[in-house]
């Protein structure tokens, strides 16, 4: 007879083998995801698989291959964020919700785009249920920027894009902060851009990875010999 499922294990061990070692240190993102419950945000067929180091998919018949995001990844991008109680923030990709709730407890308010309805109305039942309400979700296209409530403190991008749209730069505050992973598979790369000044922007590299691509996410020029 099997084991029942521990759950509060399988966060511990989630955190300490998995998330620790990805040089995500910072006790605020630990607690963090200590605090909301990632197993409750998964597609219910999966939850097993709530805390295994691997892409889980948001729909069976997800035609493009959406996926929540590693845990070590989400762990990854919300230390590198640096989110503060008053910051204002842009999601591209609301997906399962579980990266907006993130954000939402941690930021003053998130604004959170999807291109599929499905994704968003089942997000916002889950923040519901969890009794966040600091998050104004959206249905659209938000792959080249998102720009009716900028300027924003904090953006991220949780698909990947080959090359990063202007708009989203511009749409930072001073201060601000934008994460989006660049480049094409097999090879892209998390990267985190700061507003120094209007119109002054620096850029470091984070870590390598391969995730979804944004759907419509614009694309380099293409030359044909």
């Amino acid at each position: 007879m099997n084991a029942p499922f521990d759950v509060e294990r399988a966060r511990f061990n989630m955190i300490e083998q998995q998330i620790r070692p990805w040089d995500v240190l910072d006790q605020a993102v630990l607690d963090l995801l200590i605090a909301v419950r990632r197993e409750e945000f998964v597609p219910a067929r999966y939850r097993d698989l709530a805390f295994a180091d691997m892409e889980i998919p948001l729909a069976d018949h997800a035609a493009a291959g959406e996926k929540m995001l590693a845990p070590k990844i989400e762990a990854r991008m919300m230390q590198a964020l640096a989110v503060k109680p008053g910051d204002r923030i842009l999601e591209i990709g609301t997906g399962s919700g579980y990266m907006t709730a993130l954000l939402a407890r941690s930021g003053a308010h998130v604004y959170s785009v999807e291109i599929i309805p499905g994704f968003s109305a089942q997000a916002a039942a889950k923040l519901a249920a969890h009794g966040i309400d600091n998050v104004t979700l959206e249905v659209g296209d938000g792959a080249r920027g998102w720009s009716p409530h900028a300027p924003y403190d904090v953006i991220v991008l949780t698909g990947s894009v080959p090359i990063l749209a202007d708009e989203f730069r511009r749409s930072l505050k001073p201060g601000g902060r934008l994460l989006a992973v660049v480049c094409e598979a097999p090879v892209m790369q998390a990267r985190l851009i700061t507003c120094a000044a209007p119109d002054t922007y620096s850029s470091i590299g984070l870590f390598e990875t391969c995730i979804p691509a944004l759907r419509n996410a614009p694309q380099p020029e293409r030359f044909i010999f």
